[in-house]
């Protein structure tokens, strides 16, 4: 089976962890079918790049082993929004005709979906649908409308978690019986049980530091603003309290300079960094936060656990359906104080890594496995039934 994967949401330079869950899987499809990429990638006029939008270069290069190729189309803040799912469909109609796939499937609703719902249209092509988290959850009334054109009109859905497949059918009307929760999954050849003080020792972290650990993208949504709050208020009971934020994004220079007006508390600003140093920043952790405002299955909780270390989230989205007290707290979003006084349970508790480890047995080629599966299931709706590859079964 031939199989098109186009999204934006895949590594570019400057961003290499970019989209990770979905590079996992599209790796693993590719030892099932024969799968390319398009990754369409807006571009803005530098004096127009919106501020929620760190540019940076496509990658020249095939990702990883993937074989992958870059479209741009123009794009402008606001002005553009309600045409970029029309701009990114004629981005990638020629390559998509090129590759000739039997299915496509889409990774972010609005606009690479979109685009890919008027390219595979065309064509005569059946298509399949993914949404992440964010795209489901969107605030401006333009791209509720686009997305629920691509929700309802998507041969299958696929979601994260069984909180976005409720928001699929209760807010946009998603056809319950083709909406398909496949949660993500877990290396656990970077993710598993390492040494603290041998992690610390590599990342010149002090042994008796109590380090908290954030990775993600460094934008307001993720609730960068209350970590630091919540970490200040978090060193008056733990004065050997340390933070670390690993990523990048539009917040970075804020958060450099919030950081230095925290009196004693050391944070670290690494940057964005490959899955194997995000690994041994998780070893090096005493917990694992994520106080987002809102998350799909958030697959940093996932890793996080898979190493051993507990973690403290937000009640939001799908972060419940990861998160246990077995594990770690959730809390209210937007409140600092509350999570600083789950850093302190945390902190204060004792922990099984190997139990926490083994929460998570589930590995990317399960969630490979079973993606092939809805996209034969495209198929066969389309075009008659297809026998299973030797691999698949």
């Amino acid at each position: 089976m031939r199989i098109l994967v186009v999204t934006s949401q895949f590594p570019i330079a400057g961003e290499p962890n970019r989209g990770r869950p979905i590079l996992q899987t599209v790796r693993e499809l590719a030892r099932l079918a024969d799968v390319r990429v398009i990754s369409p990638v807006a571009t803005y006029p530098r004096w127009a790049r919106p501020r929620s939008y760190l540019f940076r270069a496509p990658l020249p290069q095939q990702v990883q082993d993937c074989d992958t190729e870059y479209v741009s189309y123009p794009a402008l803040p606001m002005v553009s929004r309600p045409f970029n799912g029309h701009l990114c469909g004629m981005a990638i109609t020629e390559a998509m005709a090129r590759f000739a796939p039997d299915v496509v499937l889409s990774y972010w609703l609005y606009p690479d979906a979109f685009g890919a719902m008027r390219a595979a249209s065309r064509l005569g092509i059946p298509w399949v649908a993914g949404a992440r988290g964010s795209d489901l959850r969107v605030r401006d009334a333009v791209s509720r409308v686009l997305t629920a054109q691509v929700v309802r009109r998507a041969r299958r859905l696929l979601v994260v978690s069984e909180d976005l497949r409720r928001v699929a059918i209760e807010r946009y009307g998603a056809d319950a019986h083709r909406t398909i929760t496949i949660p993500n999954g877990c290396n656990a050849a970077i993710f598993h049980p390492a040494s603290r003080s041998e992690a610390r020792r590599q990342l010149g972290i002090d042994e008796g530091a109590r380090l908290v650990v954030y990775v993600g993208r460094l934008v307001q949504e993720k609730g960068l603003r209350e970590l630091l709050e919540a970490t200040a208020m978090l060193s008056q009971e733990h004065p050997r309290a340390e933070l670390a934020l690993i990523g990048d994004g539009p917040l970075r220079g804020e958060l450099d300079q919030s950081a230095q007006r925290i009196a004693g508390v050391p944070v670290h600003l690494p940057g964005a960094m490959d899955a194997s140093i995000v690994a041994r920043w998780m070893a090096a952790s005493d917990l694992v936060t994520l106080p987002s405002y809102s998350e799909g299955h958030p697959n940093v909780l996932v890793e996080a656990l898979a190493s051993g270390r507990p973690v403290v989230a937000t009640h939001v989205g799908g972060i419940p359906e990861v998160v246990d007290a077995s594990c770690g707290v959730l809390v209210a979003p937007r409140d600092p104080r509350a999570l600083s006084v789950a850093f302190g349970q945390v902190l204060d508790r004792g922990w099984d890594p190997e139990a926490l480890a083994r929460r998570f047995s589930r590995d990317w080629s399960g969630v490979a496995r079973e993606t092939l599966q809805v996209c034969m299931d495209a198929f066969s709706e389309a075009d008659g039934r297809i026998a299973l590859p030797a691999t698949f079964t």
